[in-house]
């Protein structure tokens, strides 16, 4: 070959080298990294969402300096005709092509779901909804379905316990239906061989234990002393005495805004009036927490039947395995709930 020749091939090859290079740095510009958001948002996709308001939610969410690479995308693409609902997130960092593909083939990016510790299973079903697609109203129908309840292995009363207070990792789109099983499955995780073995040293079922935590709960927000106050109720209830626990009472007048437990109170027919009624109540009284559940497996060792609030409102108790001490503990209590006209 001759010089002139190698020069012509040199130079073609420069050419398209330089084509290649040009291309490449358009490709890059319209389909790479064009996000400008600080942190990472979320595209939440819906039913009645369509090329204009999926495009609208980009440049909301992303900020992206052009969005040239999504038109072009989906202009050669049936993405308008195959719209997948779903959550999908937008790094600072992702490409636009990537996110094409994302959108395009539904891959969502997890929910981590909170289930919470709350007093009803409306209030949980509520907040729950608040974080998924799904409307809360569908999940307390299907947790209101006898069948589907019995089925599951427990009854209206013992229903609180299916929840286990947690995070799991779910899918926005999440199904009630398959959110409810998500929440069986588990509790079936949480209620391994080591808690069952826990349970049945204490003569428990785990629907006991969550009912029993419940009422732990319900009587201090404070850990470290729900091993102290399991212990005390499970000493009343090896010895056939009443719990006797002022939160049960709350929950059988059915009005937790009740400041103060009186003798009338007591007084409700109710299976959950532990005043009235010996052994556990019919069910959970809230959803348990973890720390409860587990407090009630791993109690405190000690030999106390009474529990009193301290006067000093600090949300601290006076422990005693004596009556008499107990009452003079509950008239410094009483008398403090009285100078501070709580009726």
């Amino acid at each position: 070959m001759n010089q002139k020749k190698k020069r012509r091939v040199i130079i073609v090859i420069i050419a398209i080298l330089v084509v290649l290079a040009i291309g490449t740095a358009f490709s890059f510009s319209i389909f790479g990294r064009v996000m400008n958001n600080e942190k990472a948002g979320y595209l939440f996709i819906d039913k009645d969402d369509n090329i204009d308001s999926v495009r609208a939610k980009i440049e909301e969410v992303g900020n992206p300096s052009k969005m040239t690479g999504f038109d072009i995308l989906t202009k050669y693409t049936d993405y308008d005709k195959n719209i997948r609902i779903g959550r999908y997130k937008v790094a600072s960092d992702i490409s636009m092509l990537t996110l094409f593909r994302n959108l395009r083939n539904g891959q969502q990016t997890p929910v981590n779901l909170v289930v919470p510790n709350s007093r009803t299973i409306e209030e949980a079903c509520e907040k729950i909804g608040k974080n998924l697609m799904l409307d809360s109203k569908d999940i307390k129908s299907i947790l209101s379905d006898s069948t589907k309840i019995k089925q599951m292995g427990f009854t209206k009363e013992t229903l609180p316990a299916l929840f286990v207070p947690n995070t799991y990792e779910v899918y926005w789109t999440i199904e009630p239906e398959k959110l409810v099983e998500r929440l069986k499955t588990e509790y079936d995780r949480f209620w391994d061989e080591e808690r069952i073995s826990k349970a049945k040293a204490l003569e428990l079922t785990p629907v006991e234990v969550a009912t029993l935590a419940s009422i732990v709960d319900s009587e201090t927000a404070h850990d470290n002393d729900k091993p102290i106050i399991a212990r005390l109720y499970l000493n009343r209830l090896e010895k056939h005495m009443r719990l006797a626990s002022d939160p049960t009472v709350v929950f059988a007048v059915g009005d937790f805004s009740l400041r103060r437990v009186l003798k009338k109170h007591l007084q409700i027919d109710s299976p959950y009036n532990t005043y009235k009624y010996e052994g556990l109540p019919p069910g959970p009284i809230r959803i348990a927490s973890i720390a409860g559940i587990d407090a009630v497996l791993n109690p405190d060792d000690n030999d106390y039947l009474f529990m009193c609030a301290k006067e000093d409102f600090s949300g601290d108790h006076y422990y005693t395995s004596s009556e008499e001490e107990h009452m003079q503990n509950a008239k410094k209590y009483a008398a403090a709930l009285n100078q501070r006209n709580i009726k």
